[in-house]
């Protein structure tokens, strides 16, 4: 049997396990001529007329949008009011876990953030149509894009959660949904024995640098990857000692254990396979 996390949540609860360390290990986009040349400018001694990354957005900004979305109204609203662009930013919090800040306020059902962040120009789309209740909108795109409504949103959260967190406003797209019979399958989660979450928890080293340590640690019955100050993923447990962070099933985590202990842990992100051995864990990494 298994089972799924996505399921509606409090914007309390989705900050609390998001905010603590919800980052991502995006790096920036290469920057543009101009940045280079600044940079150069600035390393030959001379003070640079460009302000850091430039022509792109501040990546602390970016975040810092996205996350409030969730949330904060108030945040936000100052942010894009000096600088409108941003209420169309998205954010990799890791593994192309990718979310746009109005995608954030679609799955939280804040409709008062998801009117703020339209209103400076941040693009709709279907998953924000089904938490306003717009069911002309959803079934025409349903229609015209037969299966769309399978395609899960930010983290793996499905449609049709988008439109219950929608709430009563969002009654008829829900029923809609629910009558298509495959707009809420959630990503497959096999529950966790508490042996085996202490089987897997512990600190894992790549190397002996500051950026080659990461921990797998326990999340509400679930582990996540944490790394770092700002990333938290939580793991999609598929069996077999294998994982995947949520909103990112393309990527597996493969535990390696021996005697019922895990002694290391390989990640594969496409062709990038990172190896890491477990502090004390008795065995070289896999």
């Amino acid at each position: 049997m298994t089972t799924s996390y996505l399921l509606p949540m409090s914007r309390r609860m989705f900050a609390s396990s998001l905010i603590a360390g919800g980052g991502g290990l995006a790096a920036t986009a290469g920057l543009g001529g101009l940045a280079v040349e600044a940079q150069a400018t600035a390393a030959n001694g001379k003070e640079s007329s460009f302000p850091p990354g430039f022509p792109h957005q501040d990546p602390k900004l970016v975040r810092e949008v996205v996350l409030y979305s969730h949330f904060n109204i108030d945040a936000v609203r100052e942010l894009i009011t000096a600088r409108p662009e941003l209420s169309k930013s998205a954010w990799d919090w890791g593994f192309g876990d990718w979310e746009s800040a109005l995608g954030a306020a679609s799955h939280m059902g804040n409709r008062d953030m998801a009117a703020l962040l339209m209103e400076y120009g941040a693009r709709p789309d279907i998953f924000t149509f089904a938490m306003l209740g717009n069911l002309s909108a959803v079934k025409a795109i349903v229609e015209d894009q037969p299966g769309v409504q399978r395609i899960p949103g930010p983290h793996g959260i499905t449609l049709f959660s988008h439109a219950i967190n929608g709430g009563d406003e969002a009654s008829d797209v829900a029923a809609y949904l629910k009558e298509l019979g495959d707009a809420n399958n959630g990503a497959t989660n096999k529950p966790l024995t508490t042996e085996q979450i202490a089987m897997y928890s512990g600190t894992y080293r790549v190397d002996e640098s500051a950026q080659g340590v990461f921990d797998i640690t326990e999340a509400k019955g679930m582990l996540a990857f944490k790394y770092g100050e700002y990333t938290n993923r939580r793991l999609m447990h598929q069996g077999n000692h294998e994982f995947h962070p949520g909103g990112a099933p393309g990527v597996r985590f493969r535990f390696e254990v021996n005697n019922g202990v895990a002694t290391g842990l390989s990640i594969h992100d496409s062709d990038t396979v990172i190896k890491a051995r477990r502090d004390g864990g008795g065995g070289a990494s896999p």
